[in-house]
Order: structure tokens, then C-alpha cells, then sequence
């Protein structure tokens, strides 16, 4: 065979063709039923009942004007009748050639104590739900409420 100089060669090529394939997930909302709640409200009378204390102070000024001595302890609050009355000394300095301590008067607080029962009337309100479980939604029934217009 005579040879050319274009060492040319003839190459078979084939093809094979590469395949590949992909998985997709994918999710659709689906109703499965229904529910309808009803609230109902109703409206009651109650009756509070409690004892209400009150306590009222009455204030008496009762003049003593009585010097008190040198050295003698000055006077304090302190209660009187069981816890009733509350004493309370008023002091007056005045000035003379020196100070004197004068007990003016004392204040007396009386404590009286009432009870009073009270009965009002409230009104009170309580909720009721009820729940009616509704079929899934017909697309195609135009008469369903879940009907798209």
C-alpha cells in the first residue's frame, strides 16, 4: 500500500450518552375536615355577703397646764382603757427668766370600732363553647362556604 504523506488516520468515534435523573419532594395542603365553635355567654346574679370593719377616732383636747419640774421625765404617748384611747402630751416651751416645760394639754384619740354585713349583687358572666366537627370543603360544590368565587 502506498503510504501518503499525510499520515491521516481514520478514528471511529461513538457516543454514549450519559443519563442522570433527580427526585423532588414536594408537599400540598390537603383539608381533612372542619370545625365550627359557638360561643354562648350567659349572664347570672351572684351574691357577695362579707362584714366590713370600721373604725372612727374622735380627737378630745383636755387642757392640763401643769409645769413639770426640773428633771422630771418628759411625758410620752402611751394607750389608755385596754388599747382604746391613745394619749398623746403636748409640750409648750416658754420662755421666763429660763425655760419651763408647761404640759399643755393632751390629746385623747378614742377608738370605737363598728360591724356592718353587706349583701351586693353582681352580675357574673360564663362562657360555653360548642364544637361541631364539618366535613372537608367540596372545591366543586359552589353552595360549600369553602368555595372559591
Amino acid at each position: 500500500m502506498p503510504q501518503d504523506n499525510d499520515d491521516r488516520r481514520t478514528v471511529d468515534t461513538t457516543i454514549i450518552p450519559v443519563i442522570e435523573e433527580t427526585a423532588r419532594i414536594s408537599t400540598r395542603q390537603v383539608e381533612a375536615g372542619r370545625v365550627r365553635v359557638h360561643l354562648r355567654t350567659e349572664v347570672g346574679q351572684q351574691r357577695l355577703q362579707a362584714t366590713l370593719r370600721s373604725e372612727a377616732v374622735t380627737v378630745e383636747h383636755r387642757p392640763i397646764g401643769r409645769e413639770l419640774a426640773p428633771g422630771e421625765p418628759l411625758p410620752v404617748p402611751h394607750d389608755e382603757e385596754d388599747g382604746r384611747v391613745t394619749v398623746i402630751p403636748v409640750l409648750e416651751e416658754i420662755l421666763v427668766v429660763e425655760k419651763r416645760l408647761v404640759l399643755r394639754e393632751e390629746l385623747r384619740l378614742r377608738r370605737t370600732s363598728s360591724l356592718e354585713d353587706v349583701d351586693h349583687a353582681v352580675d357574673v358572666q360564663r362562657q360555653h363553647a360548642e364544637v361541631e366537627r364539618l366535613p372537608p370543603a367540596d372545591p366543586q360544590d359552589p353552595s360549600n362556604p369553602g368555595h372559591p368565587q
